[in-house]
């Protein structure tokens, strides 16, 4: 038997201690580092050690290197095989975190009946029961998916061995435990050694395992941050309670990018790919209303229409107030400057209130102009017109600068019957034939003339 010995981990950044302290040196944090007792022993392998020597490996010149296209899995999920690239590269390591009930187990669950290859579901949460009621509530039935009702890893690789899945799928990776090391479920090192044994299992076998994984309270995957390395692909699956509809994004992919965006619609039989998220992301209305203008921006090679709704009123209070529902605040606050300084417009004294329809949070500054047009709009309280959209971005010295691909913005545009198109004069438009009129401005006056003469 091995001799035992404890050490201190922080269960915030994972970082080792060798003495208990009130505070982590590393993250900062404060009575977040525990005991654990672990084992010194010989590293297991994942399956029954073998006494075979390991192939040393010798370094190559980069042309030595033979290189073969990663083969892939396709999902038939069109949403997450376009936030993946292409779909699952066989072999990687897929981490999938978002808030409680926001959809995880059903995205994965929903996928592991689409796919046409054996896939083996382990739940460490559920019971194969409560399992089999929502995947007759989603109603894709795949006779070649397997459910098990596991938490040992050991022994989870032993059914592994016997059923030969083409595709893993845990959840979730903090309630497996292996034997290797005595702690807790969900503890730093628990987490390390178990995401370990996966990550050696789908290098050795070229099998895709996809992991859930939990978040804490300040929003980070549970556990320490080393795991958000070690695995290939990084996924966050956002959403609103309030809202139906949900956002796969990737925040780390070693086979394609992470500019890619996936959006779901919750319903009561699973979720619904979003093919044209524009038609969701903008309300639909009987009248003219002031404060609303359409945006359009761009996730990864998607354009997007998006409503920007904003709302000026004198402020009651003495303070102005300024809020945002999925826009930067400090942005807001730049443009409102802006808006002061150079356009002449009194907001000082004002609240200003703004939202993005849909529960979805947009970086892009190509919205800048929308925004300030959705401002104005209140203000003055004059409509805009619903067929004008908006791509440019505004400058500090009241300038409306270029974007990038304002191409695809305008047949994105042009193709959802919008008349009138709004952007920065400095663009470089190569296509000359469009229907859709492109209306070209190069300061905020311009504009401001253009849309309430």
């Amino acid at each position: 038997m091995a001799k035992t010995k404890t050490t201190f981990f922080c269960q915030n950044c994972g970082t080792q201690h060798a003495q208990w302290t009130g505070q982590c040196n590393v993250c900062k944090q404060w009575n977040t580092i525990v005991e654990e007792v672990i084992q010194k022993e010989e590293k297991r392998n994942w399956k029954t050690p073998s006494n075979t020597e390991k192939k040393v490996s010798r370094p190559l010149r980069v042309q030595e290197i033979e290189f073969n296209a990663e083969e892939r899995v396709v999902t038939r999920n069109k949403e997450l095989d376009n936030v993946l690239g292409g779909g699952l590269v066989k072999g990687s390591v897929v981490l999938l975190g978002g808030e409680p009930g926001v959809g995880k187990s059903t995205l994965l669950l929903q996928v592991a009946l689409q796919i046409t290859q054996k896939v083996l579901y382990v739940s460490g949460e559920e019971s194969q029961s409560q399992i089999k009621m929502r995947a007759e509530r989603l109603d894709n039935a795949n006779s070649d998916c397997l459910i098990l009702t596991e938490t040992n890893t050991q022994r989870i690789f032993k059914s592994i061995e016997e059923v030969q899945p083409d595709v893993l799928v845990i959840d979730s990776i903090q309630t497996l435990h292996t034997n290797s090391i005595e702690a807790s479920p969900g503890s730093i090192s628990q987490i390390r050694e178990t995401s370990a044994e996966l990550i050696k299992f789908a290098k050795e076998t070229s099998t895709p395992v996809l992991l859930i994984g939990h978040i804490n309270k300040e929003g980070h995957i549970a556990g320490p941050k080393i795991l958000e390395h070690m695995v290939d692909v990084v996924l966050q699956f956002e959403g609103d309670r309030n809202h139906t509809y949900r956002i796969l994004r990737a925040q780390k992919n070693r086979f394609g990018s992470t500019a890619e965006l996936g959006i779901y619609e919750m319903l009561s039989d699973g979720l619904r790919e979003v093919t044209n998220p524009s038609e969701i992301l903008i309300s639909k209305k009987d009248t003219d209303l002031s404060g609303t203008a359409i945006a359009s921006t761009l996730e990864g090679v998607r354009p997007l229409m998006i409503e920007i709704q904003a709302l000026v009123s004198t402020a009651v209070y003495g303070t102005p107030q300024r809020s945002t529902t999925g826009y930067n605040l400090k942005r807001l606050n730049m443009i409102l400057a802006v808006l002061e300084k150079r356009a002449g417009f009194k907001l000082g004294a004002k609240d200003v209130f703004l939202n993005i329809t849909g529960g979805i949070n947009i970086d892009d500054p190509a919205i800048d102009l929308a925004v300030v047009a959705a401002i104005l709009s209140s203000n003055q309280d004059m409509a805009i017109n619903p067929n004008v959209c908006f791509a440019a971005e505004v400058g500090l010295a009241g300038e409306i600068r270029p974007v990038s691909k304002i191409d695809q913005r305008i047949v994105e545009a042009e193709k959802l019957g919008y008349k009138t198109f709004v952007t920065s004069k400095y663009n470089k438009i190569t296509s000359k034939n469009h229907s859709i009129r492109v209306l070209l401005v190069g300061k905020i006056e311009e504009a401001f003339a253009t849309l309430f003469a």
